[in-house]
């Protein structure tokens, strides 16, 4: 079974000289494989002989040509002749949380779509719903989806992209909130989340982790049989996203509750079982059958689904059981003093620090502990109200909120930016990892939250400086994009000698990334101190008690997965102070 997919914003005839019709092989021989109707190309899934000439040929990357397993049958939903086709259906189940894990742009939200009752699904050939209930006849998902015809299933939908709120929805957060509270839980979420603060502010002056806090009680305070969650991490701290974690299986006891997660600590502490979506981003995607949270995120990091007898990746995912250890000097690349910033109700204290010259530097700390102000003052946005910051080094700065306000296309953006974009260095040591040659030619403006972030990493790392800062650079990547940047920032900085800060929330992100950390403590909203850089071990040590969490080490894959509070573990953890890396046998 064959599956080709066109690209249509890709895709651009008049550019190019139809490369994909006149080279194919049986177009040449009389047969109308591809044709050319309203001026785009479609293909004919049928006659097409899997050559992959076409794909080749297309100088902008849009046709996709992909073998299917057999035992595949009609796809549940397709966009359309040569468009995206999803492949079964996650399975809502009252009383448990249901996770989604899988690459973005692999069908996950069309799912949602599906169950939701927002998207008719049409079998890939305009089917009616009768035709679907008769496919699922008998199964749980078919019990269902019958409900969803009948209009028995009532949905709440948190959407991915939260910054998006204020252009939709104008007043204090109180009146949002106020206008979703049906089941009289309003009260008690807002101490929960910690909105009691800011009622009265109005959403235009909320910042992203705020606004993610709203978006989560507004969902959570409407009266539903099935919820659902498009990430629920993005601009969160640890313990904030460990607390909406609680509160969403609170919520599952007697309801449906399907979560979207990214971040695997939060989905292995959230999740009862979870739903694999493998693929190919933007052309199909394949939904498991459920599997069990820890087996299902072993297989993923893995790359090895197993009872699919699918593998989805070349190498495995790997973490370090100890904590890394610098072997030898490294030069300094800056010494700064000690420094202060004061704003009318908060002060952030930063301690004298070195940071050396090619190293990666984490920075952890809670949501509103003056992490972006540390990184604007280095970067020369921000003048710190005392001490002096006079490095004199050049800074490459990537700021924790970004915006396509520039007309400009992917590829003009980087080659305005960079002078070596078609060097076989950069081409292939941080263009073709961060996947941006398949988008070189698509205007900024049209590209996703996870294009946008990924461009934004990438033309930080293009410019020539001493310093690179990047703030929450994780938000809205999928977990292989994610530990793509990772892998991409550590070996631009062993490669080039160049330093490179990042500030992040997810822990295995640092983890992987990082040779030393800045930790933050304080009073969030009040006070922030910026600790002097450290080691590894005592620094993730410091973090994770001052939230009171601790981690244990997956028996199989040695990712980190969080304690149970109160746990035997969990007081043997604490007891060691050893809160998150394995114990050295020499101790």
């Amino acid at each position: 079974m064959r599956i080709a997919v066109i690209d249509r914003d890709r895709c651009q005839p008049r550019k190019c000289n139809k490369d994909c019709e006149y080279f194919c092989p049986s177009v040449r021989t009389g047969d109308e494989t591809i044709v050319f109707v309203y001026g785009k190309p479609l293909i004919t899934e049928t006659l097409c002989v899997g050559c992959g000439i076409c794909i080749r040929k297309c100088p902008f990357g849009a046709i996709t040509i992909t073998n299917l397993p057999e035992e595949l049958k009609s796809p549940i939903h397709r966009y359309g002749q040569n468009g995206f086709a999803l492949y079964g259906l996650p399975i809502p189940s009252e009383g448990k949380v249901i996770g989604l894990l899988g690459q973005n742009g692999i069908g996950k939200t069309t799912a949602i779509s599906i169950l939701s009752g927002l998207l008719v699904p049409n079998l890939g050939k305009n089917a009616n719903y009768e035709e679907v209930l008769e496919r699922f006849a008998g199964s749980a998902i078919g019990d269902y989806l019958k409900k969803v015809t009948n209009k028995g299933i009532k949905t709440s939908f948190k959407p991915q992209y939260v910054d998006r709120i204020p252009k939709s929805y104008s007043g204090t957060a109180i009146d949002l909130l106020e206008r979703t509270d049906e089941r009289g839980a309003l009260d008690g979420l807002v101490d929960r989340l910690g909105l009691r603060a800011l009622l009265e502010r109005d959403i235009s002056s909320l910042s992203g982790g705020e606004l993610q806090r709203v978006a989560i009680a507004a969902t959570t305070a409407k009266d539903a049989d099935f919820y659902f969650f498009d990430e629920i991490s993005p601009f969160l701290d640890i313990f904030q996203r460990i607390n909406v974690a609680r509160i969403l299986q609170k919520l599952a006891e007697k309801k449906s509750v399907m979560v979207i997660e990214h971040d695997l600590a939060l989905l292995d502490l959230l999740a009862d079982n979870i739903h694999i979506i493998y693929g190919v981003p933007g052309a199909y995607g394949i939904i498991t059958r459920p599997k069990s949270v820890r087996i299902g995120i072993n297989q993923y990091l893995r790359g090895n689904l197993q009872e699919e007898n699918v593998r989805t990746r070349q190498e495995a995912i790997k973490f370090e059981v100890h904590a890394p250890r610098i072997e030898k000097e490294i030069p300094k690349l800056i010494e700064y003093c000690a420094f202060t910033k004061e704003y009318p109700s908060f002060r952030l204290e930063a301690c004298q620090g070195i940071i050396k010259r090619g190293e990666v530097v984490g920075i952890l700390g809670p949501n509103g502990i003056g992490k972006s102000t540390f990184i604007k003052i280095l970067a020369g946005v921000e003048k710190p109200t005392s001490g002096i910051l006079d490095h004199k080094l050049s800074i490459s700065y990537k700021p924790q909120y970004i915006k396509a306000d520039l007309d400009f296309t992917v590829q003009g953006l980087l080659r305005n930016i960079n002078p070596d974009f078609d060097s076989s260095f950069y081409q292939s040591e941080i263009l073709r990892p961060m996947s941006l040659d398949q988008i070189l030619d698509q205007a900024l403006v049209e590209l996703s939250g996870g294009e946008l972030q990924r461009v934004a990493i990438t033309a930080c790392l293009s410019r020539k400086a001493d310093l690179y800062l990047l703030d929450e650079p994780s938000a809205h990547l999928d977990v292989e994009q994610r530990m793509i940047s990772a892998k991409v920032m550590r070996r631009f900085a062993e490669s080039s000698e160049k330093t490179v800060l990042v500030a992040d929330h997810d822990i295995y992100l640092i983890d992987l990334l990082s040779e030393r950390l800045i930790v933050f403590e304080g009073r969030p909203g009040v006070l922030g101190i910026a600790n002097k850089p450290s080691e590894m071990r005592e620094g993730m040590n410091s973090f994770l008690k001052n939230i009171g969490i601790t981690f244990r080490r997956d028996e199989e894959t040695h990712r980190p997965r969080v304690n149970k509070p109160g746990s035997r573990l969990e007081r043997l953890q604490k007891e060691m102070g050893e809160y998150y890396y394995q114990v050295e046998e020499s101790q």
